[in-house]
């Protein structure tokens, strides 16, 4: 019975959290989406609602550390609803605004709440469960992510165009409200970190293994960036240009595959999945760059969802790991990376196609991933850890 009780994941808890990344990446997606009816509404070009994406990546990188240091010795649940309801005012603003400098201004605050809950939901998670099922646990909680760029974009879409955009980010605000009821009753609450025991943060990043995989994350997610923000202009070359909601799709769920193998096989195996994901993201962007007709780009297109899939997961498992008690901090460092890999892929992959155009992509992804898997490598177990 003990091993049974021990063997027992927290589901609604865990839950709760997969919610919360659910709602992080989809007010960071949406407006992808709805740039059409966005513009009308707020008079101003497509091109400028597309910088809503932006400003949230912005706001996610110059806050994640700075909140996560300050806030060490906090409570973590009241911390966790306090990132919520983050969300809850950026989108209610962002609902009923008119102003095209208001709604940015709210995009911007939405993303220092996704940097603080980013920085939290790992360690969070991986707080709730023994030792040798925390990346189970963290698994579960970010299964959010790959469920709202499968669903989540393509459903807020699809009812952008039914009732309007506005109703969209308000039905946003109201599922926040819902979670944070749903944390309240749900989530356990633990204490912030005791004062003797903060590491100061150059002291956390020189740890053995943070840097290992700080840079692993920013090369892996570089890659996964350039290629994802301009799907579409590599698609319209590859004459699937029609069909690049069915490509993603194809992705997305392909992405849910593969956090579900990652969630099983993450704590015993967490470095040979890493190695694994990035040979297999190398294979998709290979066959990317040799495809000659649509069922070679569909299977690349699986085959790259797979392993993006449980990234995520397997990342935050791995600093959360050798951060040990620095957790959060550590996770604040990844958050930055990662969206610094978010922003890079923007302008590398903008610059790649103003330049060399979409025949480029493939063997820059594939130098990426050759360097990621080589650091993977020689780093052994500095970093990237699995439990005996």
């Amino acid at each position: 019975m003990k091993t049974q009780a021990r063997d027992r994941l927290p589901l609604a808890s865990l839950l709760a959290l997969a919610t919360a990344a659910f709602i992080t990446i989809l007010t960071e997606a949406l407006p992808a989406g709805l740039l059409p009816q966005m513009a009308q509404d707020l008079a101003v070009s497509e091109a400028w609602v597309g910088q809503a994406v932006t400003l949230y990546a912005l706001g996610s990188l110059v806050a994640a550390i700075p909140l996560t240091t300050a806030t060490q010795g906090v409570r973590r649940r009241p911390l966790l609803l306090a990132a919520i309801a983050g969300f809850v005012m950026a989108n209610t603003v962002t609902t009923v605004s008119g102003s095209y400098a208001v709604t940015m201004v709210a995009r911007f605050l939405a993303g220092v709440s996704a940097g603080l809950l980013w920085a939290l939901l790992a360690g969070y998670a991986a707080r709730m469960v023994p030792d040798h099922l925390k990346g189970r646990a963290i698994a579960i909680a970010m299964v959010g992510t790959p469920l709202a760029l499968s669903l989540g974009v393509p459903a807020g879409t699809f009812l952008g165009n039914l009732v309007g955009w506005r109703m969209c980010f308000g039905m946003m605000s109201m599922l926040a409200l819902v979670l944070m009821a749903w944390v309240r009753i749900q989530v356990p609450d633990f204490a912030g970190q005791a004062a003797g025991k903060r590491l100061p943060l150059g002291r956390v990043f020189t740890m053995p293994g943070i840097r290992p995989v700080l840079f692993v994350v920013l090369a892996f997610v570089l890659a996964h960036n350039i290629l994802y923000t301009y799907i579409a202009p590599f698609l319209a070359a590859a004459g699937m240009g029609k069909r690049t909601d069915l490509v993603l799709l194809v992705f997305g769920m392909a992405s849910l595959l593969g956090i579900g193998i990652i969630g099983v096989l993450i704590d015993r195996h967490l470095r040979m999945l890493i190695l694994v994901s990035t040979m297999l993201f190398g294979l998709s962007a290979l066959l990317l760059g040799i495809a000659t007709n649509a069922v070679a780009v569909y299977a690349a297109v699986a085959i790259w969802g797979l392993a993006f899939g449980g990234a995520a997961t397997l990342f935050q498992t791995a600093i959360a790991r050798t951060a040990a008690e620095a957790a959060d901090v550590a996770q604040s460092m990844l958050v930055t990376a990662w969206n610094m890999a978010i922003a890079g892929g923007g302008m590398i992959g903008g610059v790649l196609l103003d330049r060399l155009g979409v025949v480029a992509f493939s063997p820059v992804l594939m130098l990426l991933l050759a360097v990621t898997l080589a650091v993977v490598w020689v780093s052994g177990r500095q970093g990237f850890s699995s439990l005996a």
